[in-house]
């Protein structure tokens, strides 16, 4: 099947006696038992559920459905985002080991990294990843991975993904990536020879705002060891949501393929626009496009706060993704709780804004973020 196929005959696991055009929802904490053979049975690996925390036809299809669409052999969905970034971590890494990461990551998982994966042992090294020559020396003797995101966040670096895999081959380590924003319409990291691959289904992949969840895929022996540490830790995500995830997996083609549009259309707008200082809009990411962020630099001439309340019926939200439209603050949300250094380094400043372009009317877009701009301006 090719990929737009894929996103709407995803791999869904059916009661055979009574098959659905939709699938259902399982809205259960657990399967029931004729006797003792039969709950044996799901313990020899004959039966497939047991408990809705251990696994569930929706949450298995979620993970199956973005695994295929990855090019990965399997999946397992977690409760979000971070959850996937922990379970891709702890699949591999236990106390005493070490990670190189790179610098410019998404608040939320510097925040992880730098602190809370402290409390398992594991200690994290945050490089600047244009340099592969600085990433390689990073590494040390209790080196296990090397982690950065397929397209960052806020600033929106394109990642040189078989740089990254040829050099974790060399020292033989592990490759992981975030692929939330290109999502696998633009990118397969897998496919690209990364190891782990994980995303925030909350933003693209369910793709609508309404549901919280994360997907790790990758190389069988670490989804195995993924899904351990989801169940044991508690990290599961719920039939529910799940299903909606899934519902929103199945139209993954054709939204990106208009955020991509409208994206491409206003960052051209706003590089001529008064009181824009920089755009930041990538050339690189696929044939297909090059996603749906784009993140602007308001200049001293404009009230960053005037642009906020300027934007009419665009939403400032603290995240991303979504059919419609929204715009973020990234110095006080995502990345409020980086080091100010950090921020400084990376060009995170107080002017910059992140825009999630959504797919409504590309110039109902263009016109509400121009007047924000022109109402900012002092």
């Amino acid at each position: 099947m090719k990929f737009d196929t894929k996103t709407v005959q995803f791999q869904q696991k059916m009661d055979a006696a009574n098959v659905s055009k939709g699938q259902p929802i399982y809205q259960t904490t657990a399967f029931a038992f004729k006797d003792l053979d039969d709950l044996e049975d799901f313990f020899r690996g004959k039966k497939d559920f047991l408990y809705t925390r251990v696994g569930n036809p929706n949450t298995d299809d979620l993970a199956a459905g973005v695994a295929q669409l990855e090019g990965a052999p399997k999946g397992v969905a977690t409760s979000s985002g971070l959850s996937a970034v922990l379970a891709a971590v702890l699949s591999f890494a236990k106390h005493g080991d070490h990670i190189v990461a790179c610098e410019d990551l998404y608040g939320g998982t510097y925040q992880l990294m730098a602190h809370e994966l402290a409390s398992f042992g594991i200690e994290v090294s945050f490089v600047d990843f244009t340099d592969l020559n600085e990433v390689e020396k990073a590494i040390q003797s209790n080196t296990k991975a090397l982690y950065s995101e397929s397209v960052t966040n806020p600033l929106l670096r394109v990642e040189n993904i078989e740089g990254i895999v040829s050099l974790a081959k060399k020292h033989e380590l592990i490759s992981v990536i975030d692929n939330t924003f290109a999502t696998p319409y633009f990118i397969r990291p897998y496919e690209l020879g990364v190891d782990i691959v994980l995303h925030s289904a909350t933003k693209y992949i369910g793709g609508h705002s309404d549901v919280t969840a994360g997907v790790v895929v990758g190389r069988e022996e670490y989804m195995e060891q993924a899904k351990n540490k989801v169940v044991n830790l508690g990290a599961n995500l719920s039939p529910f949501e799940a299903w909606l995830a899934c519902r929103g997996l199945r139209t993954l083609s054709i939204r990106m393929e208009r955020h991509a549009k409208n994206a491409q259309r206003l960052a051209e707008v706003l590089q001529g626009e008064v009181g824009v200082k920089k755009v930041y809009y990538p050339s690189t990411v696929s044939e297909k496009g090059n996603g749906a962020i784009v993140s602007m630099e308001l200049d001293e001439t404009c009230d960053v706060n005037e642009f906020f309340k300027s934007l009419g019926w665009v939403k400032m939200v603290a995240t991303l993704a979504g059919v419609d439209t929204s715009v973020s603050y990234p110095i006080a949300t995502s990345h409020r709780q980086v080091p100010e250094e950090t921020r400084q380094k990376l060009a995170i400043t107080p002017g910059l804004v992140r825009i999630s372009v959504g797919i409504e009317d590309s110039g109902d877009i263009i016109s509400a973020l121009k007047q924000a701009v022109k109402a900012s301006l002092r």
